[in-house]
């Protein structure tokens, strides 16, 4: 059992003076003692229950506690009946030592402490040796009609005292036993842990020490499936359980690997249930591909209210689209769709989703255009919904698809506008369509770009010939990229701010905390490297155009 396990014992009563930081630390035994040298009966593993007869002054405390510690005791546990209280100098030591250390009130009896504790590793020991076949039994009788991955993770923590969580593959906590929730922060990091392992080519399960800084280890099974190599990375799943693992029996590591089975096939089962909406997404995207009326299109969305569960009377509709580069293989279930257009589809239907598991849109891949469309409902309303913004979609999880994409694989996102009818559908789409170019113009793995953005010269961007591009950002940008290498001046820096406050110097000197005297220096610097006026409006233009071509 752990030391936190013991702490939330009510019946207990323990109260922590020391080693809040090592609360996951496991108790394998118990002895109570006030022998000063309790070594010879110690080893490794034990909470030390002492009644402190021992102790006669402050100079006793550091000897007793040395000899726990060299000994490997997990916690020491301190009686209050006799002394009224934990003397000071004890916890200073068990402090020194990174010993644990507890205050056991004066009506609390070290018998029942040690009942408990035993009773409690005797538990672990049968269901982790003799007892795990009929334990795996009970989990595969829980997978499916026993509350699917909720009611296998409850046994987990219910039965093994194992905190075990279920994940997306960006993170989002799909189910979990834990108590305590897994802080958003922690599961964005096995995430992306899980990510880079898989597309490195590792086998799970995987072993991360601790995560975010929480000092706690975890264990991290991938969910079996169909996909392989970076279409796996981006798309599946993971069984999450805070334990380190690596002392763990066989018996043990073949039972989660079951339980990750168990999820599989409960993954499956809803995969399956998904077939009617995607196939109702596959016919909207069809008909505005191929310019159907109006009429027939606001049929097919009157159909999507029930399909999608909400209630809104004629809502106004966003088009998202998704394009996936750099996949080797797999899919997300869409027959029609090639590899980069079902995890195109997969990874929509997740960033989609909302934080308590409802998908409030109809995602299709795109043949033949390749990636993925999303169908997105908005209340009819403009004030009573907020409308997606790729940025918003995209900052959530680019940490962890970063991890996934990494070495040549990229995502790029367009979001088009709201439209209130069916006859502005097939705009949007063509909205998104090149909202999705502007975001593949630019630069990064995750990148997106939204319907405001086609309003300016960014529109022709995506259109402008890689090498002109290069050529032209080259000729313009690379003095002052050199000049900053040597002197780390930060010229380009400064022209972005200078450009962003449309020439003004007092706006610009504030933003970047300069006198106005050092940005004239530096502006005169970038003229002078690249022969142009910052004072004309087409060479600002020009400067404009390279950082957005740059990025």
């Amino acid at each position: 059992m752990r030391l936190r396990t013991l702490l939330a014992d009510d019946a207990l009563g323990l109260r922590l003076l020391h080693g809040a930081g090592r609360l996951e630390a496991r108790v394998r035994g118990v002895m109570t003692t006030d022998l000063r040298d309790p070594s010879r009966y110690l080893h490794g593993g034990e909470l030390v229950l002492t009644g402190l007869a021992w102790w006669r002054g402050p100079q006793d405390s550091e000897p007793f506690v040395r000899v726990l510690s060299r000994a490997g005791v997990t916690a020491l546990a301190a009686g209050e009946a006799e002394l009224g209280s934990v003397p000071d100098d004890l916890a200073a030591a068990c402090a020194r030592h990174g010993l644990p250390l507890f205050a056991v009130a004066q009506e609390v009896a070290f018998a029942e402490i040690t009942e408990r504790v035993v009773r409690r590793i005797s538990g672990h020991r049968a269901g982790d040796l003799a007892a795990v076949v009929d334990r795996h039994r009970r989990l595969m009788a829980a997978g499916p009609g026993g509350g699917g991955p909720q009611g296998v993770l409850d046994l987990l923590g219910a039965e093994l005292d194992l905190p075990a969580w279920l994940l997306s593959a960006t993170g989002r906590v799909i189910a979990g036993s834990g108590r305590v929730p897994l802080p958003g922060a922690v599961a964005a990091e096995l995430a992306a842990h899980r990510m880079t392992a898989a597309l490195a080519g590792r086998p799970g399960p995987y072993r991360v020490p601790s995560a975010a800084g929480d000092g706690s280890g975890y264990a991290l099974f991938p969910v079996p499936g169909d996909a392989r190599g970076r279409a796996a990375a981006l798309t599946g799943r993971q069984l999450v359980v805070r334990a380190d693992g690596g002392e763990w029996p066989d018996e043990r590591r073949d039972l989660l690997a079951g339980v990750a089975e168990l999820i599989a096939a409960e993954h499956d089962r809803h995969e399956a249930s998904r077939t009617v909406r995607r196939r109702l997404a596959r016919e909207i995207v069809r008909l505005l591909r191929d310019g159907a009326v109006p009429a027939e299109v606001a049929a097919r969305l009157r159909v999507a209210g029930p399909v999608l569960g909400h209630s809104l009377a004629d809502p106004r509709w966003q088009v998202v689209v998704a394009r996936v580069e750099g996949v080797d293989g797999g899919g997300a279930g869409d027959e029609e769709a090639d590899a980069g257009g079902g995890v195109a589809a997969a990874l929509l239907e997740e960033l989609l989703t909302a934080p308590g598991g409802t998908e409030p849109a109809l995602v299709a891949g795109a043949p033949p255009d390749g990636g993925a469309v999303a169908l997105v409902p908005l209340p009819a309303l403009p004030g009573e919904g907020a409308a997606l913004r790729a940025e918003s979609v995209l900052a959530p999880v680019r940490g962890v698809l970063s991890a996934g994409l990494r070495d040549g694989g990229r995502l790029t996102l367009g979001v088009s506008a709201p439209v209130g009818t069916a006859g502005g559908l097939r705009g949007a789409l063509e909205e998104a369509r090149h909202a999705q170019r502007v975001a593949a113009a630019g630069n990064g793995a995750v990148r997106g770009a939204g319907h405001d953005e086609l309003a300016s010269h960014v529109l022709l961007l995506p259109f402008v010939p890689e090498e002109v591009r290069l050529a032209f950002t080259a000729r313009l940008l690379d003095p002052l990229r050199a000049y900053d290498r040597r002197h780390r001046a930060r010229l380009i820096p400064t022209l972005e701010a200078f450009l962003a406050a449309d020439g003004s110097w007092t706006r610009c000197a504030a933003h970047l905390h300069l006198h106005v005297n050092t940005l004239r220096y530096r502006i005169g610097r970038i003229e002078a490297l690249t022969g142009r006026d910052l004072n004309r409006l087409e060479d600002k233009l020009d400067f404009l155009l390279a950082l957005r071509l740059s990025r």
